[in-house]
């Protein structure tokens, strides 16, 4: 694989381009956490999705990480597929802490990407990695998007100076 502002770019459309099956995986998640946890997640719309695509992607060291982490689970396919399981797991993990950003998301991100992981599957026509691949954008952007009440209000451990 060779990275490049191109090949980043191309990865950037790609990843807006499957809001379609990304956001429908991301109010799924969004549901079965909050019904999981006893709290209610606003859901979210494909714009919000695009907008959150776009400012991920507008910082050129995490854009360059996610297109690589995306473009190594597109491709990605191994015989049998079991034997390999754990290199998609890993990149899945990976890129839905790259998406999330620094903690304490980015170890929501790769918990939540389990969990999605689980209830996301492929055809049988799909690459390994692929099911992975849409489970990690999904964890990864439901964690950075609002609509979580813990989030939208001050911390109570904020220390005044």
């Amino acid at each position: 694989m060779h990275l490049t502002p191109d090949r980043v770019t191309a990865e950037h459309d790609w990843v807006r381009r499957r809001a379609d099956i990304i956001v429908p995986l991301i109010n799924d998640t969004r549901d079965r956490l909050g019904r999981a946890f006893e709290t209610d997640v606003d859901a979210v719309r494909e714009a919000d999705y695009h907008n959150e695509v776009d400012r991920v992607f507008a910082a050129g060291d995490r854009a360059v990480n996610i297109a690589g982490y995306v473009g190594l689970l597109r491709e990605l396919d191994v015989d049998g597929d079991y034997p390999g399981f754990v290199v998609d797991e890993v990149l899945g993990r990976q890129l839905a802490a790259t998406i999330a950003g620094g903690q304490p998301l980015a170890m929501l991100a790769e918990a939540t990407f389990h969990f999605a992981d689980i209830y996301t599957h492929g055809d049988d026509e799909e690459t390994a990695g692929a099911d992975d691949l849409d489970a990690a954008l999904a964890a990864g952007f439901q964690t950075r998007l609002p609509g979580w009440n813990w989030r939208e209000s001050e911390s109570p451990f904020a220390v005044d100076s």
